[in-house]
């Protein structure tokens, strides 16, 4: 019999949940953006077809990595003036009340202005444990629109 101890995936609650504002809050993780920014995990699963949701702050010319979702991305615009491309299209200008799609596997990056901070709430469903695959850094050049 094996010594460790096994984790169960993490999945949603299976019923209503409160989760106030402020409680889960941490850092981005290295490798991931040109900076690291602040992201509120509100809803985090690793099961199959369930959303993780996120709010995250991100400081002016703060930006992502190039990415991709197995499933997809939605974001919606908080606050400030944020910037998006998907590869081999415009950079576009967000602001508040914007929606963004992403398409499944769909690369691309998203980020603040270098004139604004960026506030905005992710939603992205998980295929195969996963929600997110992380790539490159994306070349800063002429990325204002």
């Amino acid at each position: 019999m094996n010594d460790h101890v096994l984790t169960k995936p993490k999945t949603c609650p299976g019923q209503m949940t409160v989760r106030r504002a402020g409680t889960a809050i941490a850092r981005s993780p290295d490798g991931i953006s040109s900076a690291p920014f602040w992201a509120e995990m509100l809803l985090e699963s690793e099961q199959e077809g369930e959303n993780t949701v996120m709010r995250a702050t991100v400081d002016p010319d703060v930006i992502t990595h190039w990415h991709t979702h197995p499933r997809g991305q939605f974001l919606y615009v908080l606050s400030g003036v944020g910037l998006a491309q998907r590869d081999g299209g415009p950079v576009e200008e967000l602001r508040a009340g914007d929606c963004v799609w992403f398409a499944p596997n769909e690369r691309h990056w998203h980020g603040a202005s270098d004139r604004s901070a960026f506030s905005y709430v992710s939603i992205q469903a998980v295929h195969e444990g996963k929600s997110v695959h992380w790539l490159e850094p994306v070349d800063r050049k002429g990325i204002e629109p």
